[in-house]
């Protein structure tokens, strides 16, 4: 039986994950030196950093039609409850130019319009839903901060009623849920070229002259009467901007973010990406290949660096709201192995680093590099793939303290074999360093009997000598194993309803030692995390900092976002309590309602940016 190999697979991949007495291959070491380190001068991490999209026509697979999909709200749950809020969700993709609303479709279906007369290689009236698509939105849990798509391609002459009325609707029936901003259109760079819903002359400037007018309309007649602010739009959403005018400089010129009438309605910018695209990328995809982190960060910087630099001169952040590993919808035995585990770690924590407002990973119900997979595919039964422990993992090193900031440690003369597959970053809490993520991910695949073993020696200030480090694992049997990856000595995958379950209670621990020097060690296609005098997952809620943090994105149901600990229990649940760390971030915390935002100024941050770029494009659509 399928279960029972799982189970037998999940037993040695627990047995791999206590190296601090393991013997195993010979090992190569690396050296950090953290004893001088201060904080990031970044701003602090959103308790929903780490995101998810869902392509607007797959909504009901992931939440379920006239049943609710039970695996992904326990899920989103999880993670919620590891930070005190649940991801942020982009409900939006190439489909929500294709979508309009009719009061009398009930079915719990995204219908086929026969009627549909719009423009577009997929026409921009292609799609019907009705009611129940927002019930099924409105089944994620509770205060789930959503990002939602409207239709901009939609440009017959009702087209101000017809974006007003989805917005109505998206306000007034979905009140479990937080919608914090629309996004007006999806990959306005591929209208013309691409998606064909406009013209030749269509441009940036365009762009913005129709974007304007919509959420004009919008904020006039749906947001203002409900005593919502205007700047309650992302814009940009684009797949690319080389060769283009849709960047944002050009966008701020072109007069998107001047206020009209009185109202200005950027809340933020996004744009798309995939570090491998089918059809885009220049070498084959294997999965040694997309697994080198030295790779997927300069594939980053070659497609964005300029759009990230552009963000930091206006007073809005920049959000990746679709990205991926590999694009349009992954690759079976590659991106829902064990290596998109530490992939999505890396990136994550790469992303924090450089002072991101968000990452949402796109899925689709069909995709192999989806987080979990919502529905049977090829016989196989929904169940949380490994991309999702890398999410558990980020969420659980961040808390829910509201005072998260992460800083990439650049190494040096790194051992042979490992100079593209080994990162290192700091975490720290209120400024005071808490953690340390190493990740490895030089390829060791699950057949191999004789595993290299990475030592890592710490140096770290002599304030925190004689301490007890905890070690918490993202480990599988190998970076190609697709089931049994556990985190911190968690299954989410055991239960068969994606609630957490400990497998492993082992609490792993070192002492620092008195020059505050420490040695752990972390296997080939493994990553640990140090935290500094207690577990990881076991951080409280700073309340001050947690409510500044709050204001800084109101939305429709700002109110019901909790407050916890995330420390796991013995059955692999979580435990939860409020009340304001030991120590404070409040004087560090932006108490003002604005989207402004901490500018990168610290050389190690600066020098991040400057890395060369790869001349890699990827990130262009998602169907």
């Amino acid at each position: 039986m399928v279960v029972t190999s799982r189970s037998r697979a999940l037993c040695r991949a627990i047995a791999t994950c206590q190296l601090v007495s393991s013997a195993i291959a010979a090992s190569d070491s690396i050296t950090i030196s953290l004893a001088s380190v201060s904080a990031p001068a970044t701003d602090y991490i959103d308790r929903s950093f780490a995101g998810f999209g869902i392509e607007p026509s797959n909504l009901f697979s992931f939440t379920g039609g006239a049943d609710t999909n039970t695996l992904s709200v326990n899920l989103l749950q999880n993670l919620g409850t590891y930070t005190g809020k649940p991801p942020h969700i982009r409900l939006g993709g190439n489909t929500e130019d294709y979508m309009i609303y009719d009061s009398s479709h009930t079915e719990y279906t995204v219908s086929h319009n026969n009627d549909a007369t719009g423009n577009g290689s997929i026409k921009w009236d292609a799609q019907i839903i009705g009611p129940t698509f927002f019930e099924a939105a409105d089944r994620f849990p509770t205060g789930t901060p959503i990002t939602w798509g409207l239709n901009l391609a939609y440009n017959d002459d009702d087209y101000i009623d017809r974006i007003v009325t989805m917005a109505q609707q998206v306000i007034n029936r979905c009140t479990n849920v937080d919608i914090t901003a629309f996004e007006i259109g999806n990959e306005p760079d591929l209208y013309y070229t691409s998606s064909q819903f406009r013209d030749s002359s269509w441009s940036g400037a365009v762009y913005t002259q129709e974007w304007l007018a919509r959420a004009s309309a919008i904020y006039e007649q749906v947001l203002e009467p409900k005593g919502l602010v205007s700047n309650f739009f992302e814009a940009g959403a684009t797949s690319h901007t080389s060769g283009t005018t849709f960047a944002i400089s050009q966008l701020v010129t072109d007069g998107i973010t001047e206020a009209s009438n009185g109202s200005a309605y950027v809340s933020l910018w996004t744009q798309h990406d995939y570090t491998y695209f089918f059809g885009v990328a220049t070498y084959d995809l294997t999965l040694e290949a997309v697994s080198s982190f030295t790779l997927v960060q300069n594939q980053f910087l070659a497609q964005a660096e300029d759009q990230l630099t552009q963000s930091n001169d206006t007073s809005y952040g920049y959000a990746l709201r679709e990205m991926g590993w590999v694009g349009p919808a992954g690759q079976e035995n590659v991106t829902d192995t064990f290596g998109g585990a530490l992939y999505t770690l890396n990136f994550l924590l790469y992303a924090a680093s450089l002072n991101m407002s968000g990452v949402n990973f796109h899925m689709t119900d069909s995709s192999f590099t989806s987080a979990w997979q919502p529905t049977t595919l090829n016989g196989v039964a929904p169940y949380p793939r490994p991309l999702y422990y890398g999410h558990a993992a980020f969420n659980q090193i961040i808390g829910p303290t509201c005072t998260a900031q992460v800083s990439q440690y650049t190494l040096s003369s790194l051992p042979s074999g490992y100079d593209d597959y080994v990162q290192a970053y700091s975490v720290f809490q209120a400024g005071t360093l808490t953690s340390v993520a190493i990740i490895n991910g030089k390829e060791a695949n699950s057949t191999q009997t004789d595993i290299a073993n990475l030592t890592v020696s710490l140096t770290l200030p002599t304030s925190m000598a004689g301490k007890t480090v905890h070690l918490a694992y993202l480990t599988n049997d190998g970076i190609d194993s697709k089931y049994n990856t556990t985190w911190n000595g968690i299954s989410y995958e055991q239960s068969g309803d994606g609630t957490p379950t400990t497998v492993s209670d082992t609490d792993n621990t070192a002492t620092v030692g008195d020059d505050g020097s420490l040695t752990i060690s972390v296997r080939d296609s493994q990553a640990v995390v140090a935290q500094i005098g207690s577990q990881v997952g076991s951080l409280s809620a700073d309340e001050t900092a947690c409510s500044a943090m709050a204001a800084k994105t109101p939305g429709t149901n700002s109110a019901t976002t909790a407050s916890a600990s995330s420390k796991p229990e013995n059955d692999g649940t979580t435990s939860t309590s409020s009340g304001s760390s030991t120590s404070s971030a409040s004087a560090g915390a932006d108490s003002s309602a604005t989207t402004g935002r901490t500018a990168l100024t610290t050389p190690g941050v600066l020098a991040t940016l400057l890395v060369p770029c790869l001349s890699l494009m990827a990130g262009f659509f998602i169907f």
